[in-house]
C-alpha cells in the first residue's frame, strides 16, 4: 500500500502534523481533533490496494469504480458521505509539440481528501507544498485543497493554450509562405494538431458545468465563503475554453485556405501545361498537314516553301508564348 502512497499527512489548524503511518489511525486521528482533516495522494491504485481507503473513508462504489478504471470526463458527483470530482490536467510536451492528458480525481469528505492520479502529468506535490506555505488558506478545510487543486489545473490550461497559441502561428505562417512548403506535410501537421486541439477540448470543456456548481449554492461539503473562489476557477476555466474553441476555429481555418492554395496551385499547374500543349500543337498541326504526302499540293514545288513553314511555326508559337504570358499562364 505504501508503494501508492505519494503522500499522507494531517493538517491542523492550517499546519501540517505527523501523524501515524496507519492511513485508518490517521483519519481517526483527523476526525478526533479540531479543525484537522488528512490528506492522502495516491498514484494509480490497484483494486485491492484501493480496496481499504474506500471502505475506512466510506467512498461510494461507483466513484471507487470511476477512480480505478480512469478514462473517465471531468464531472462532479455528490454522494451522502462524500465529493467525488474528476479533473484531466493536460501537459505540453515541447519536443514532440504535443499535448498528453492525464487524470485526477479528488474524493472530499468529513475531515479528509484523497487523490488519486493517472498518468506521470500534473503532480499535486507543488500544489501541496504551496498550500503548506499559506496556513490561512488551509484552516479552511478540505475545501481548500478541492479550491486549490482545481486552480492549479485550470492555470495550467490558460498556460498550455498559450503555448499551442505559438505554434499555431509558425503553422500559419508556414502555410502562407509562397513557396518551399511541403503540402503533404503541412496537411498532416494540421491535422495532428487539431487531433491534439480535440484532446484539450475534452479536458476544458465538461469541466465548465462542474465549476459552476462548486462556486454555487447547496454542494455539500463547500462552504459558502469558497463559492467565490470556485467562481474565479470558473471564469478562469472559461477563458481557457475561449482559447481553446478559438485554436480549432483558427485550425479549421488554416485547413481551409492550404486546401484552397492547392486548388489553385493545381489550376496555375493546368493552365501552364494547356499553354504548353497548345504550343506544341500548332508546329504539329502544320508538320502534320505536310506530312499527308498529297499529289498535289502546290506549294510544294515553291523552293522558299520550307524556311517560310519553319518561320510560320515559330511566329505561332512566339505568339502565342506571349498571349499565354500576358495571361499570367507562363
Amino acid at each position: 500500500m505504501r508503494a501508492v502512497i505519494v503522500d499522507c499527512a494531517i493538517y491542523r489548524n492550517g499546519r501540517r502534523r505527523q501523524g501515524p503511518a496507519d492511513v485508518v489511525a490517521a483519519l481517526e486521528e483527523a476526525r478526533g481533533a479540531v479543525d484537522a482533516f488528512l490528506w492522502i495522494g495516491l498514484h494509480e491504485p490497484t483494486e485491492g490496494e484501493f480496496d481499504r481507503v474506500a471502505e475506512e473513508f466510506g467512498l461510494h462504489p461507483l466513484a471507487v469504480e470511476d477512480a480505478l478504471k480512469a478514462h473517465q470526463r471531468p464531472k462532479l458527483e455528490v454522494y451522502e458521505d462524500s465529493l467525488f470530482l474528476v479533473l484531466k490536467p493536460v501537459v505540453y510536451e515541447p519536443e514532440a509539440d504535443a499535448v498528453s492528458a492525464s487524470e485526477l480525481m479528488v474524493f472530499v469528505g468529513d475531515s479528509f481528501v484523497v487523490t488519486v492520479r493517472h498518468g506521470e502529468g500534473a503532480p499535486l506535490g507543488e500544489v501541496r507544498r504551496r498550500l503548506e506555505q499559506q496556513p490561512e488558506i488551509l484552516r479552511k478545510g478540505p475545501t481548500s485543497v478541492l479550491y486549490a487543486v482545481s486552480d492549479a489545473v485550470v492555470d495550467h490550461y490558460i498556460e498550455v493554450a498559450g503555448e499551442l497559441q505559438v505554434d499555431l502561428e509558425e503553422l500559419e505562417a508556414e502555410v502562407f509562405r509562397p513557396s518551399g512548403t511541403d503540402a503533404k506535410n503541412t496537411a498532416s501537421r494540421i491535422y495532428t494538431f487539431k487531433r491534439q486541439v480535440l484532446e484539450f477540448r475534452r479536458a476544458t470543456g465538461p469541466l465548465g458545468a462542474p465549476m459552476e456548481r462548486l462556486a454555487g449554492a447547496g454542494v455539500p461539503y463547500v462552504s459558502e465563503e469558497a463559492q467565490p473562489f470556485f467562481r474565479d476557477v470558473s471564469d478562469h476555466l472559461t477563458r481557457a475554453t475561449e482559447q481553446v474553441e478559438g485554436l480549432d476555429r483558427l485550425l479549421s481555418d488554416i485547413l481551409s485556405a492550404h486546401l484552397a492554395q492547392m486548388g489553385v496551385r493545381q489550376n496555375d499547374d493546368m493552365r501552364k501545361i494547356s499553354a504548353w500543349a497548345a504550343m506544341a500543337a500548332v508546329p504539329t498541326m502544320v508538320a502534320g498537314i505536310y506530312g499527308m504526302n498529297f499529289a498535289h499540293m502546290p506549294e510544294l514545288d515553291w523552293v522558299g516553301s520550307y524556311p517560310l513553314v519553319l518561320v510560320l511555326m515559330a511566329v505561332a508559337v512566339v505568339g502565342l508564348y506571349r498571349l499565354f504570358k500576358r495571361r499570367g499562364w507562363m
